[in-house]
This record gives C-alpha cells, sequence and structure tokens, in this order.
C-alpha cells in the first residue's frame, strides 16, 4: 500500500465510459454513485513514476475485450497513460459481489436488520479482498491507498455487472 502525500495526487473526476448493457440495480447505482463522489472527494493515487508530472488526474474507466482500462488524464483532460488490467483474477471476487448485493436486496426487502448486518460485513470483507488484489495488480502502474482501491474496486464490480 503506497500512501501518497500531497493534494495533487489524488482524483478530481472519474468517468465511467460505455454504454450500460444492462440495467443497474439501485443498490449498484448507489455504489457507483458514491465511489465516484467518495474518489473525487478524497483519495490517494497517481501513475506510478509520475511524480514529475503534477496531478490531480481524470481517471476514464472501461471494460474492452475482457481488461479494465485505466486511462489517467490531466485536469485539462490530456492522456497521460493507459493500461489495461486483465479481469481474471478479479471473476469470482466481482461473482461474489453480485450475490452479496443481490442477497442485500432482498434482506431489505423481507426487513431482515441482522441479515443486512451480516451481509454488510461481508461485503467490507470482500472490498478488502478486492483492493488488495487490486493493489497487487497495479504495482509499478498507479500508486493509490487502500481506502482509493476499495471504491475502484466497487466501480470495477459495478462496471462488470453491465458488462
Amino acid at each position: 500500500m503506497n500512501l501518497i502525500v500531497g493534494s495533487q495526487s489524488r482524483l478530481t473526476q472519474v468517468v465511467i465510459d460505455g454504454e450500460a448493457l444492462t440495467r443497474l440495480s439501485s443498490l449498484q447505482t448507489a455504489d457507483r454513485d458514491q465511489a465516484v463522489r467518495d474518489l473525487a472527494a478524497e483519495s490517494s493515487f497517481r501513475p506510478a513514476g509520475r511524480a514529475a508530472i503534477g496531478g490531480p488526474f481524470i481517471l476514464h474507466l472501461s471494460i474492452q475485450e475482457g481488461r479494465l482500462v485505466l486511462d489517467i488524464r490531466t485536469t485539462q483532460d490530456e492522456p497521460l497513460v493507459a493500461f489495461g488490467l486483465a479481469l481474471g483474477p478479479f471473476r469470482s471476487l466481482i461473482k461474489d459481489y453480485g450475490l452479496l448485493v443481490d442477497s442485500y436486496e432482498k434482506a431489505v426487502e423481507e426487513g431482515r436488520e441482522a441479515r443486512i448486518q451480516a451481509i454488510d460485513m461481508g461485503r467490507r470483507g470482500l472490498h478488502n479482498e478486492g483492493a488488495s488484489l487490486l493493489l497487487e495488480r497495479l504495482k509499478g502502474k498507479v500508486e493509490m491507498d487502500l481506502p482509493t482501491a476499495r471504491r475502484l474496486f466497487t466501480l470495477l464490480c459495478v462496471m462488470h455487472q453491465r458488462a
């Protein structure tokens, strides 16, 4: 985990590129919107080895040919660096995330508070595992902290649901 000091090493905007092929649930939409807001409000992020290039940054995310594409740009939307990340290592986590979202929505409909809390604990653990994998897979490409990686993992899961 890399903690980046300085207000310039952060994201000011996250853009999710591509059209939705399926309709997102209300929980997935809320998760996506909250993650995007949180990343713009507070994040620790920069392309690795780009200390000389000042931030903050805009991040365009898309899924293309089975890969998560991170397109990092200046705040003037000028491209800095882009790369793809294979989704294979994330597939089981993404599948588990989808199952947890479905279980959560069902528990909310049924008003089962204890079940909702248990599912929330599972979601937190899953986010931690996904964020750790994201940090590992992006090592040498992007420097970020764990909370930023958790939010990006949320976006990856939501994007995969619509791909």
